[in-house]
């Protein structure tokens, strides 16, 4: 079952998927990350056995609040917009041969897929509120990224059984 760790959550993907994360690949740290002035990147790319390709960008709040500036819709949009280019140009220039063909995969995947996982205080209080309405950052998320995947998915590990293949503790 491949696993991948992001800050303090595990997320637990079925056998049959293929799982990475995406912002530790050689290829993006080492060539792509200085392209243009700079790129982000999500967190996890997975492909599913349908050859749906996932991007996963991982967001915990439990413990610290938000502090940048910018949107947070638009700053998932930017990630999956250069973890695009970051993957396609992988596929043909990646000199580590996993990289290379998970990027295959995911260019050649037959759907897309975004999701935000975003965990936040179970309860309100003042040093820890629930400041992120999930449902707001899911209707901007389809208005900006309506072209990449018209129906995101924004989660939390209280959310996502049933609605993902893959499980997150």
């Amino acid at each position: 079952m491949p696993t991948i760790c992001e800050g303090n959550l595990s997320f637990h993907f079925p056998d049959t998927w293929e799982a990475t994360k995406y912002d530790d690949w050689s290829f993006h740290r080492n060539q792509f990350q200085s392209v243009c002035g700079g790129t982000k990147a999500i967190d996890i790319l997975a492909i599913s056995p349908n050859l749906s390709a996932w991007f996963i960008e991982v967001k915990d709040f439990r413990r610290h609040s938000r502090t940048k500036v910018i949107d947070l819709a638009d700053e998932v949009a930017m990630k999956v917009r250069d973890s695009l280019a970051g993957i396609f140009s992988a596929k043909v220039n990646a000199p580590d041969i996993g990289e290379r063909n998970l990027a295959t995969k995911a260019v050649n995947a037959t759907k897309i897929r975004i999701v935000l996982h975003l965990e936040q205080p179970a309860k309100h209080s003042k040093l820890f509120p629930r400041a992120i309405d999930p449902a707001i950052i899911k209707q901007k998320l389809k208005q900006i990224l309506k072209a990449v995947d018209p129906h995101p998915l924004v989660l939390e590990k209280l959310s996502s059984p049933g609605r993902v293949d893959w499980a997150v503790r």
